[in-house]
């Protein structure tokens, strides 16, 4: 029986490089010259910091090129609030979201048992979903169909078996 894993993942590597990338940019751009201007990774988490909001917005337009640039999905971002910080200066936190949980877990099976095509089975195996078909044909539909529909998180499709 044909199956194929739903997972949602960021390259961490990929991230690093594009937060270095970003930088390398903010330090050498006039525009922000004497800003103080920061990106900064962390443990799942990216922190943007600069003198005003408006560099701030600057700020995350380089960082979402650098992640364009790299192939890294835009969804995988989650922006938080902006903070005022010390000195009058503006931060905010980014944090990374991989893995599919329990609700888009919920809403993903909840799609594909909604495509009807029969014979289609999708269960949740801890972050990632397992879609087991009869014919090789129908899971490359459900595959088709998920890359049109928009889930909120980056989706990778693999472990394709025969």
């Amino acid at each position: 029986m044909p199956t194929f894993d739903v997972t949602s993942e960021v390259d961490m590597q990929e991230v690093r490089n594009a937060v270095d990338q970003s930088a390398r940019e903010v330090s050498q751009r006039y525009d922000f010259k004497g800003t103080n201007s920061t990106v900064e990774l962390g443990d799942d988490l990216i922190t943007l910091a600069s003198s005003s909001e408006d560099r701030l917005n600057a700020l995350r337009v380089v960082l979402e090129e650098k992640f364009v640039r790299r192939k890294v999905s835009l969804k995988a971002l989650d922006y938080g609030k902006v903070e005022d910080a010390a000195g009058g200066t503006a931060r905010q936190v980014v944090s990374l979201t991989a893995g599919i949980n329990s609700d888009k877990a919920r809403d993903i099976n909840k799609f594909i048992k909604g495509l009807g095509i029969k014979g289609i089975q999708s269960q949740t195996q801890g972050e990632q979903i397992r879609v087991s078909g009869k014919k090789r044909d129908q899971l490359q539909d459900v595959i088709s169909k998920m890359k049109e529909h928009d889930f909120d998180i980056p989706v990778q499709f693999g472990n394709f078996r025969d």
